[in-house]
């Protein structure tokens, strides 16, 4: 006879008031609150046999509307038991915040269930019970928060429950954005991957929305017009790791911007993230001018397909110019040709002539790359302009002038109006190295279509970023109160380091560092139209963070200068220096790249910089020796990645892996081994909040604690009354650690704990 059991569906609503943490969580645990029986919540992985208490989440659909700070949300639910016995379920919501939910509603299959508000004392109380007889730390998460509690119902094996909360909420406020989070993480508390994660925030306003910005998820942004945005992320067959966390802000100014820092110690540098957004709808008169040209491979290992593919990128910039642009198309193989001998003013004529020059091109014969770019480059002559070189090839070069040195010696002395070298390097035959050169010296970047891909997509996302410039030559500068201009800038190793432009629709994620703290203000200037302008906005350079909240920009800007060092050894040659600085920020915040996956291996000594910088600069030689082939193509694609990351997309694991948190001791860190050309799983490094932790010896141990503080570190027995109290010790921040299945070495404040 089947036992029925008893269990809680646990849906877990942290939401905020100005200036506290913003959290929903909105995913179903089911937790045994029985006396008779010990159940873990389910996990994704192998199981040794048939669990007769399973369940999975087939589907998460959030859609927020939020306006000005106020949230209305609704979550719908559905979940499966995947067991072979009854459930018995009711729904908790912990509630950190007191009157930051209003208007709350739980719908079950349509109908409505009431709740009861439980205090944090017996919110605690009753997380503590499950965790102790179920020997599953998964609810720590929560412990400190009140919660809400309603009514049981039953879930037979193989129903379905649809399940439907509604609710408004409270934003808060970050530096000047708007801050709405939503934590997914509980959903990796399932028998099987997510079908579908479905989330659509629409964004509206009274004034113009300015930055919208993702620093955990790679969404897709929509911007109607100048007070509406809409905001939609969506994976299949996914187990959500990572809280949804959304910024926006509003203004009236030409362009938008605001900072936000993180400073964890107040012994270190702090870190800054700022963002920069121009006005979307500028009139039309208000664009500045702009001068394109294109220069297109069409060498005979250009027949076929990618010759097809390259004309349509060609169509999609002519058809998409703007009246009064200058712009040219200049073909090469052996020979270099043209479409017309100096710039032509865009209007339909020049267009439609233009189209038909690149209908009638072919492939054949070898590529004259020097002369190609030094052609397009002369063709050059205003530099009150901004100016723009998309160029293409999809080898090396093998007439003219091959050297690569002096390519990219002869382009940036033609380069005389400081043009914007764009280079596209297609399939893996291309000299990946020279095209780099290229455009690190010629103010661009590169990008790197694989055999596989489309030619035309990669040239197109590029001209949609770059087709409207707001404000050219642009410069930042950061004031601070107090600090003299003989004290030196205030903010240093800022990325991306070479910015220019900004672009309608585009939005600038800058990073850097600061030394001082206080209340500073950010000057923009640039160019817009045939004047220069100037912006001020005010920014906080915190003295000390008082939690984790802010904690990705340490990482964000942690992954951007490990992408800097890798192409400074790239281009330049070893340097030791920059060599042990790269296994430094490999190792504190658990970095993975091709010259430091090492740090993964569980029997590596990580206090022994000196040899782990010795096995990184062996690694880093071979990419020295690469100029051409998939392996250079490969490295070099996935050195941009980490140059320009903005972490959602850098990080973005596999359909279906957890890349973050893990469950039961089995995390997946996932790092691109370019290499080998593919994601390579990790099973030995995680990053939980703030803090890397790598494997030894069974255990997981802090980026922080030497292996002479691991030997000394301070038991404490998990499920005790010193491991709950913990959190009233070290603050709630504590909790995601105390979740951790396996063996812990952690330093918390100046003392080094192990569980």
């Amino acid at each position: 006879m089947t036992r029925r059991f008893a269990a809680c569906l646990v849906l877990t609503c942290l939401c905020c008031l100005a200036g506290d943490a913003t959290k929903l969580l909105a995913q179903g645990l089911l937790v045994d609150v029985s006396s008779e029986r010990r159940i873990r919540l389910p996990r994704p992985i192998p199981q040794p046999e048939p669990n007769p208490d399973r369940y999975k989440i087939e589907e998460l659909q959030i859609r927020a509307n939020l306006v000005d700070q106020v949230a209305r949300v609704q979550v719908s639910q559905t979940f499966v038991n995947t067991g072979s016995r009854q459930m018995e379920v009711c729904f908790v919501f912990p509630l950190p915040y007191d009157g930051a939910i209003d208007r709350l509603t739980l719908l079950v299959d349509g109908k409505e269930y009431p709740a009861e508000l439980l205090p944090a004392d017996k919110a605690r109380e009753m997380y503590e019970s499950i965790v102790r007889k179920n020997k599953d730390p998964a609810l720590l998460e929560w412990v400190g928060t009140g919660m809400f509690k309603t009514s049981v119902f039953p879930v037979p094996p193989g129903a379905r429950r649809a399940v439907t909360l509604r609710y408004t909420q409270i934003c808060r406020m970050t530096q000047g954005l708007t801050d709405f989070l939503f934590p997914l993480s509980t959903a990796k508390y399932t028998s099987d991957a997510v079908e579908k994660v479905d989330i659509r925030v629409s964004i509206e306003s009274e004034h113009d929305i300015k930055n919208v910005y993702s620093p955990t998820h790679s969404v897709d942004i929509k911007r109607p017009d100048d007070r509406h945005a809409i905001v939609h992320y969506e994976r299949k067959n996914d187990i959500p790791s990572s809280d949804f966390r959304l910024f926006y802000d509003v203004g009236k100014e030409k362009v938008g911007a605001r900072v936000i820092s993180y400073r964890p110690d107040d012994d270190e540098e702090g870190y800054f993230l700022l963002l920069a957004t121009p006005e979307i709808d500028t009139d039309e008169d208000e664009h500045p001018r702009k001068t394109v040209v294109f220069v297109v491979d069409r060498s005979g290992s250009m027949s076929g397909e990618k010759i097809e593919q390259a004309k349509g990128a060609l169509k999609f910039v002519l058809n998409n110019l703007r009246e009064g642009d200058l712009f040219n198309v200049v073909a090469y193989d052996s020979e270099v040709e043209s479409f017309r001998p100096e710039l032509q003013r865009y209007d339909d004529e020049t267009r439609q002539a233009a189209l038909g020059f690149v209908e009638g091109l072919y492939a054949g014969g070898s590529t004259n790359i020097d002369g190609a770019l030094t052609s397009a480059l002369t063709q050059l002559q205003d530099d009150d302009r901004p100016n723009y070189v998309i160029f293409l090839t999809d080898g090396l070069p093998t007439t003219g002038e091959r050297n690569e040195t002096k390519i990219v010696a002869n382009a940036r002395e033609h380069n005389d109006v400081r043009a914007r070298v764009f280079a596209f390097g297609v399939g893996y035959d291309v000299n990946s190295r020279l095209l780099d050169k290229l455009v690190r010296e010629n103010f661009g970047q590169s990008d790197y279509v694989r055999p596989d891909e489309d030619i035309e997509a990669s040239v197109s996302r590029l001209y949609n970023r770059i087709g409207a410039p707001v404000m050219t030559d642009v410069e930042i500068a950061f004031d601070l109160e107090g600090v003299r201009p003989e004290d030196g800038t205030p903010v240093n190793r800022v990325y991306p380091s070479d910015l220019h432009d900004l672009f309608a629709g585009e939005q600038l994620v800058m990073v850097g560092r600061y030394r001082k703290s206080g209340d500073a203000k950010v000057k923009i200037s640039g160019r817009v139209g045939d004047r220069r302008e100037k912006f001020d906005f005010p920014a906080e350079l915190v003295e000390e963070s008082r939690d984790e909240t802010n904690g990705f920009v340490q990482r964000l800007w942690a992954v951007r200068r490990v992408g800097e060092i890798i192409d400074e050894l790239d281009l330049k040659g070893q340097n030791e220096e920059l060599v042990n600085e790269l296994v430094r920020l490999a190792t504190k915040n658990g970095i993975l790249t091709p010259y430091t996956s090492f740090i993964a291996d569980e029997n590596r000594d990580r206090d022994d910089l000196a040899r782990l910088g010795r096995e990184a600069g062996e690694r880093t030689e071979l990419l020295l020796q690469l100029s051409e082939g998939q392996s250079a193509f490969e490295q070099r694609r996935a050195k941009a990645l980490y140059r320009q990351s903005d972490l959602p997309s850098l990080e973005a694991a596999p359909a279906g892996a957890d890349a973050f948190g893990g469950f039961g001791g089995r995390a997946r860190t996932f790092f691109y081994d370019a290499v080998e050309g593919k994601p390579v799983a990790v099973n030995t490094v995680r990053t939980v909040g703030s803090k890397t932790f790598f494997v030894k010896d069974g255990r997981w141990i802090d980026s922080a604690v030497s292996s002479e503080q691991s030997q000394a570190a301070k038991p404490v027995e998990r499920y005790s009354r010193e491991y709950f109290d913990l959190v009233s010790r070290h603050g709630k921040e504590v909790a995601k650690y105390l979740a951790i299945d396996d063996p812990v070495v952690i330093k918390l404040g100046d003392t080094v704990y192990t569980w």
